[in-house]
């Protein structure tokens, strides 16, 4: 069996972490992103190769793709990772801020996907985005990241759609509370499971919507909150 090929972007802790640490025990061949230079200790730590670069960058992404097609011939995996969206009183967010959560929860993807399309199109892929609880159910306590996040799912589900035709298959992970943040008791009681999930738990989320197993699963969100309910 040829090993596959992915990218994880955002990959030098937290989730995209967790998501690198499986794919290599998997055998992928891998190319690791994030902003840090912590993404090279990582890199090397589990044999694979790292690029330091921004989501929000069209030369980075661009650059990313191209190590992959160039180092292994091919591209069958990207995990879409990215950094967090500014906060705050739903009026006072500033204008700025608005256009900055657009360009690090939704352009990062549709730049990229303008790169992965033409590598993917022989064989078919699969993409992952994470994204997060709110695109379904949004919160006042992430207004941002709800509203541009649920742009995110319309995008998915058009991707899905327009390249369903190569076996290019796009979905959303929705994860709520995550331990690689802090999370206090009062929102573990506002969740069925009585607790956050573990980066790990995620990943794994991750790894069966890039696998065979869900081969015929495209243009959909799979929601990984634990059943949390969002009381504002």
């Amino acid at each position: 069996m040829i090993n596959k090929t992915a990218i994880i972007t955002a990959a030098s802790q937290g989730i995209g972490e967790a998501c690198a640490r499986k794919l290599s025990a998997l055998d992928y061949n891998l190319i690791l992103m994030s902003r840090s230079k912590k993404i090279k200790s990582l890199a090397d730590e589990l044999g694979c190769i790292s690029i330091q670069g921004s989501v929000t960058e069209n030369n980075d992404l661009k650059e990313v793709v191209q190590l992959a097609l160039d180092t292994f011939g091919g591209l069958n995996s990207v995990v879409n990772n990215t950094g967090h969206a500014p906060k705050g009183d739903l009026l006072k967010i500033t204008d700025h801020e608005w256009y900055a959560s657009i360009d690090i929860l939704l352009m990062n993807v549709i730049r990229i996907s303008r790169f992965i399309v033409p590598a993917m199109k022989e064989n078919g892929g699969s993409i992952v985005n994470i994204s997060a609880f709110g695109a379904e159910n949004p919160s006042l306590d992430f207004p941002t990241s709800s509203v541009v996040r649920s742009a995110l799912t319309s995008y998915t589900k058009l991707f899905s759609r327009r390249h369903g035709q190569y076996n290019i298959r796009m979905n959303n992970l929705l994860p709520g509370f995550v331990d690689s943040y802090s999370v206090t008791d009062e929102i573990r009681n506002n969740i069925a499971l009585e607790r956050e999930a573990s980066v790990n738990e995620i990943a794994n989320g991750v790894m069966f919507l890039l696998s065979e197993e869900s081969k015929y699963i495209t243009g959909q969100n799979l929601v990984m909150d634990g059943s949390l309910v969002v009381k504002k």
